[in-house]
Formats: C-alpha cells, structure tokens, sequence
C-alpha cells in the first residue's frame, strides 16, 4: 500500500516560474498576505454537525484590526470569483477563518456569507508552495478542470472546489445502493488514477480529493477532483502516483473489482489518456512553458528523482526515462507517453 512517510518541504517560487505566472496572469497585488492573518490572537477547535473535531481552528484577531481584516478578504474573493469587480462585496460578510494546523501549508479557510439569502462559500489563503502551484497549473490544463487561483510573493489563494469529500463519500454514500451507479463511479475512478498518475500528482488518498455528484435526466455521473497538489512530483516511489494504491480508497477499488474486467479497464483508460493528448496538444505552449521553469526547479531530492526514473523506466520498458535528471523531465516523459 502506498504511504507518505515524511513531511514535504515547501520549495520557494523560483525565476523562471515567477516569469510563468506574470505572463499567464497568475500574480496580482493582493490587499492581504498570508502572514497577516498569522496575527490571531486566539483560537477554538471547529467541530462538525456531530460535535468531532475537524483539525481545523477557528481563529481571531484584535478587535482593532478585524474590521480591516474582513474588508481586505472580501477584496481577495472579489479577485477570485469576479475578475476584481468590488461590487459584490455589498453583500458579503466574513462570517468565519479556520485554520488548519496540520496541513503542509498551513492553510487559512475564509468563510464568506451572502447576507441577503445567507448563501456562503469558502476560499484560501496559504503559504505559496513550488510543488503546490505546479500541481494547480497541470491540473488546470490537463484535466477537465478548471482553477482559480493568484499568487503575491509568497501567498497564494485558491477558491473552494465543491464536491463531497472522499472519505466522508465512502462512509455516507457507498452503501446507498438506490442512488449510487457503481459502473460509472468505477469508471471515474480508473480515469481520475490514470490523469494522477501521467502528471505525477502524489498522495491522493481519500481525505485529498472531492467526489462531484451530477443528476444527469435518467441516473448521476461522477468527477473525482483533486484538492490537494503539495505532492506533486515529490516522492520517489511510483505507487504514491497511483490512487488505487492507498489502503483509504479500497471501498472504491472494490467496487471496480466487482464492475469492471481488465479489458474494461484498459478501454477507460486510453480514453483517458487519449483526452490529456487532445488537452496536452490544445495548450501545448503554456505546458511547454511551464515544464521548462519545473525542469529548472528543484522541487525533490535526488534520491527520490534516482529512484522514481528507474521505476518509471521499469513501468514503460522505456530507457528514455533513465536519462531525465529532474522532476520536470520526467513529467515531461511521462506526458510524451500520451502522445506515442
């Protein structure tokens, strides 16, 4: 079973990405950083509907500062949600900020509230992390997924991606066998393994990713999101790449065992792949781009960059991927796969 032993690092935004994210519109001025908000001077543990604790912290501030504070997020949910356009801050409130203490980054979680129908929603403020903003931008041009995020110096934010959480789907959902289409959900699951492990987007077990439920006018259909992209092309083993490998997703990949035939397998994921061909032909010089500032990052070790070239050679019986010297290489090799 797959295992993440070690805490990451948090690697530095370096040149040639900063260039990246300017040119693509990635970095503005935001009115807020995340060392700001480390200024709380008191917090209380969050508890869900069940009163258990959620690992993450409702956090305050000095009373002579929140006015300011609660502005300023309104202001970066502006940026996110309507290109910067103030004028739906009329209605807004901050209603709360937790804190995730746990987390590599350390994540802040804004609550913003809609005083008007009490309709709310959520975005982040976080450390910026290297392998973090990677992650967001292969996930934003090869997977059916789009994402909002901006970068300023050395924070980041990033909006809220709507979908019931893995391990909560597998707890309350899998055995509501009147509503759940076990062959589509199979079927998401091989994709969504498939798109991981081409982009090498590590540790997506059952807390790191979103299932999205759609109602379709005769049965549901399914989209499994990542949430979490600090792993991405960090450890040196190949099963961290592969969801199907973490002992979490085994309701999920019994349901596939129980659906699905190894030629039925194969067909989901050619198509997969043959869809991030098409993805990775369409952006080919934004991908390009960004593969180039990765290939010049140091963004892992090399033992775990020694270590996952010779399995990934291994896995594709191909020598070429003995010769890359970084993660960016290889992700670049593995991408090149599709288009063979």
């Amino acid at each position: 079973m797959a295992e993440i032993s070690k805490k990451k690092p948090v690697f530095k935004i370096n040149d040639d990405l900063r260039e990246y994210l300017r040119k693509y519109d990635r970095e503005v001025v935001l009115p807020i950083k995340y060392a700001d908000l480390q200024r709380y001077d008191n917090s209380i543990s969050l508890l869900d509907r069940d009163d258990e604790d959620t690992f993450w912290e409702t956090v305050f501030y000095p009373q002579n500062e929140i006015e300011e504070i609660n502005l300023n997020l309104k202001k970066i949910y502006a940026i996110l949600r309507a290109d910067g356009d103030l004028s739906v801050m009329k209605h807004l409130y901050i209603e709360r900020i937790d804190l995730c203490v746990y987390g590599n980054t350390q994540p802040f979680r804004v609550r913003v509230v809609n005083k008007i129908n009490d309709n709310f929603d959520y975005f982040y403020i976080k450390n910026a992390d290297a392998s973090r903003i990677y992650g967001l931008e292969l996930e934003h041009l090869l997977s059916p997924n789009r994402m909002s995020y901006f970068v300023d110096g050395e924070t980041i934010i990033e909006e809220h991606i709507v979908g019931i959480p893995g391990d909560m789907f597998i707890k309350n959902y899998l055995n509501n066998k009147q509503h759940l289409n076990e062959i589509r959900l199979a079927k998401e699951f091989v994709k969504f393994n498939e798109r991981c492990f081409l982009r090498l987007l590590g540790d997506m077990h059952s807390s790191n990713f979103v299932i999205d439920i759609t109602p379709d006018f005769d049965d549901v259909s399914y989209r499994i999101r990542a949430i979490d992209f600090d792993q991405q092309s960090y450890d040196g083993r190949i099963s961290i790449y592969m969801p199907k490998y973490y002992k979490q997703n085994n309701p999920l990949i019994d349901i596939g065992v129980n659906n699905m035939t190894v030629e039925t397998m194969e067909q989901y994921q050619k198509e997969e792949r043959s869809l991030i061909a098409v993805r990775l032909k369409s952006s080919y010089e934004q991908i390009t781009e960004l593969l180039i500032a990765m290939k010049q990052d140091s963004i892992s070790s090399s033992a775990n960059i020694e270590n996952l070239k010779k399995d990934l050679a291994d896995h594709y019986q191909d020598e070429k991927f003995l010769t890359c010297k970084n993660m960016g290489e290889l992700v670049k090799a593995s991408l090149e796969t599709v288009i063979q």
